[in-house]
């Protein structure tokens, strides 16, 4: 008996110590946090939409331009306001400012001006609001928290409404 729980015991320690359960801990470690990345990835795009709105506002050479980043300073603070809420409620901490990626993306157009900036901005934000869609979309499928999945699912016709006149912005563009 005393055997076969010392087997027993050196059996499941071997197993914990193997790779194959450290990567199984890990995902689960990993889908545990992925209503916090979903947050601090959803913040990060929120603040950029906002930060890139005001500059559309500014150099921006077509009204449509200036309005569309008028539309994106407004629904964004807006969303932005709604995930803090959410965040605060799950004890995370919103970023406060925006991430290196969004950061390169601010540099760039705020260097640009007038149909230049219209251009790369157009397409900056059909690029941005297809890559939100996908992860509000897993997120509203998929997060953990029942506010969090429901604030995704709540933005969702948002964001595709936002991509819908981002698209159109450009093909008027290139009209």
């Amino acid at each position: 008996m005393k055997t076969k729980n010392i087997l027993l015991t050196a059996a499941l320690a071997a197993f914990c110590a193997s790779p194959a359960f450290a990567a199984q801990d890990e995902k689960k470690h990993e889908k545990g946090n992925m209503d916090e990345m979903f947050i601090m990835k959803a913040a990060d795009g929120g603040m950029a939409e906002v930060e890139l709105g005001r500059l559309a506002s500014q150099n921006g050479e077509s009204s449509r331009v200036k309005e569309f980043g008028e539309h994106m300073t407004k629904d964004h603070t807006k969303a932005n306001d709604e995930l803090k809420a959410v965040a605060a409620k799950m004890n995370v901490t919103v970023p406060e400012k925006v991430g290196p990626k969004n950061q390169a993306t601010m540099d760039k157009l705020s260097k640009l001006s007038g149909a230049k900036f219209d251009e790369a901005y157009g397409k900056a934000m059909v690029k941005d609001h297809m890559e939100d869609i996908a992860e509000f979309e897993k997120a509203a499928n998929g997060a953990k928290n029942p506010e969090l999945k429901a604030f995704a699912g709540k933005t969702l016709p948002t964001l595709k409404e936002h991509l819908k006149m981002a698209k159109e912005l450009n093909a008027k563009k290139s009209a």
